[in-house]
């Protein structure tokens, strides 16, 4: 298992190449065939075809094939216009891209959910591959045996201290990469594959119309609108969404997207004044994924969604999603085609209806005293969420766990990163007792937040003082200011090792859980793909 809280390549350049996956080109496209024929020929030998050597023999993610532009651009003076580099990303991940099943697993990366803990089934993977940068970015290609060989070389050729870092200085790190690994790898991620030939062969959803959007964002709260979505052609789109905060705060905003490889959605969009990107990708009348600030990519919401169309229906969310037993509250349903009975579920009863519509649905429920358990939500013959009943609060929980925030500003090119942080609440299961297989989650809370010292040195480094600061009501942490600070010992600079705390007040019982941060210095490379 590996911590990972990475980020991008040669900001701001590569940073800014990045809008080559989330927007449409700003000046009409070039001929890809031609592009490729005046800048990538040099270098790779022209195939049969249309396909040229080593290129032809990869597929990538649209993230995947901006890094590799982006590196014959750093490393091999590769000269490309920004229309072009566009222009070939979308060609390239179109052709030879990743189906949604071969992406399953490893989005995370793509969405930037950097405080994500991988696990692997291969310890040799985690050692050789997961040590350095996510095992995300190696689960998101797809080459045959013979080009995992190049890339271990290239590794080797290009970071030769590779063999005297941890995990390699006390083992034939080649001869093991080579023998072991490149075996592992063609098998795990070939290059053919039945889901690719699928997918290239399956019908693509027309995404026209409206998509309703539900959401929350760490720290923030739950949020749900309507994105109205039209084509310009070329599998580009003009976007706008309209929408609020369950406390009525609206949102609203607009933009563009592309699309790529049938399914993968990269979209800008200004909400409020703030600029957004939008990562998702789309499943027949669904979408899934991540909307998030650029300059703040720690900063966003996770996203389900479903087209609004005549015949299509989807339950998305339930806000909130859990009642405590014996209690009356209001809850929303989001949806499509929310039409047919409402059921919440055994010991559950719907008290009145408020408003309803195809997409949204509030009313007033109440708990008998005896409910306890998740129950199964359904309109009509739609379900796929659930409602928590409880009788109280057994723990909490600090979501995430572990995190990773980073020192910024303060006349340095790169910004602060953000902490953010959720109370998840849990009940006991019906044996009564906290803290055993039984338990089950009621959900994210409202909770008041403090820091402490992680460990002794942390204390005895005051690092509560010097480290930042969190909200005490949102639990967002704002780190301190990058560079040296002559109050702390020998002018080291504001990193430190923090305990972060949610309380929570359940009747007359206070309950507390915690996690950890990691302060850290800045993100100097910050890539698409971490």
């Amino acid at each position: 298992m590996k911590r990972i809280k990475v980020s991008s390549p040669f900001r701001p350049a590569l940073l800014t190449a990045a809008m080559a996956v989330a927007a449409p080109a700003v000046q009409a496209a070039g001929d890809p065939g031609q592009i490729m024929a005046r800048t990538c020929a040099a270098c790779h030998a022209s195939q049969d075809d249309g396909q040229y050597s080593r290129i032809s023999q990869q597929r990538k993610t649209p993230e995947g094939w901006l890094m590799t532009i982006a590196r014959m651009q750093v490393m091999h003076g590769l000269e490309i216009s920004d229309a072009d580099r566009r222009t070939l990303v979308k060609y390239l991940a179109d052709r030879q891209g990743l189906s949604p099943a071969e992406t399953a697993g490893a989005r995370y990366a793509l969405e930037r959910r950097l405080n994500t803990l991988e696990a692997f089934d291969s310890q040799a993977f985690s050692e050789t591959c997961a040590r350095c940068h996510s095992g995300a970015r190696v689960a998101l290609q797809r080459r045959p045996a013979s080009e995992w060989e190049h890339l271990v070389h290239f590794h080797l050729g290009q970071w030769p201290s590779t063999e005297y870092q941890a995990l390699a200085r006390d083992r034939d790190w080649l001869g093991l990469a080579l023998s072991e690994m490149v075996p592992e790898l063609a098998e795990t991620y070939p290059l053919e594959s039945d889901a690719w030939a699928q997918w290239q062969a399956a019908v693509k959803p027309d995404l026209n119309g409206q998509w309703r959007l539900a959401g929350r964002m760490p720290g923030r709260g739950e949020m749900s609108g309507v994105m109205t979505v039209a084509a310009k052609g070329q599998d580009r789109f003009s976007l706008s969404f309209e929408g609020c905060y369950t406390n009525g705060e609206p949102l609203r905003g607009e933009g563009e997207a592309i699309l790529y490889t049938g399914f993968e959605w990269r979209g800008n969009l200004e909400i409020d004044g703030i600029e957004m990107r939008q990562v998702f990708a789309i499943d027949g009348n669904r979408l899934a994924g991540r909307m998030f600030e650029v300059e703040h990519d720690e900063v966003g919401f996770d996203i389900e969604g479903a087209v609004l169309a005549a015949g299509e229906s989807a339950l998305l969310a339930l806000q909130p999603g859990y009642l405590r037993a014996g209690e009356t509250a209001e809850l929303t349903l989001i949806g499509a085609g929310l039409e047919g009975d409402i059921d919440l579920g055994e010991g559950v009863e719907v008290l009145q209806v408020l408003s309803r519509s195809d997409d949204r649905i509030r009313l007033r429920a109440r708990a008998g005293r005896d409910a306890a358990g998740i129950r199964p939500v359904r309109v009509g013959e739609t379900e796929g969420v659930s409602l928590s009943v409880y009788d109280r609060i057994a723990s909490l929980r600090v979501v995430p766990e572990y995190s990773v925030s980073r020192i910024g500003g303060n006349g340095s090119s790169t910004p602060k990163v953000f902490g953010l942080f959720d109370a998840e609440a849990w009940a006991a299961g019906a044996d009564g007792k906290a803290g055993t297989e039984d338990d089950y989650r009621i959900g994210i809370v409202p909770a008041s937040w403090h820091v402490e010292p992680f460990d002794a040195r942390a204390a005895e480094d005051q690092d509560t003082r010097f480290a930042g600061s969190i909200d005490a009501g949102t639990g967002r942490f704002t780190p301190g200011a990058a560079g040296p600070n002559p109050e702390r010992r020998m002018g080291t600079n504001n990193a430190g090792n923090l305990k972060v705390v949610a309380e929570v007040r359940d009747g007359d019982r206070s309950l507390s859980g915690s996690g950890q941060m990691i302060v850290t210095v800045q993100r100097w490379n910050n890539p698409p793909i971490p």
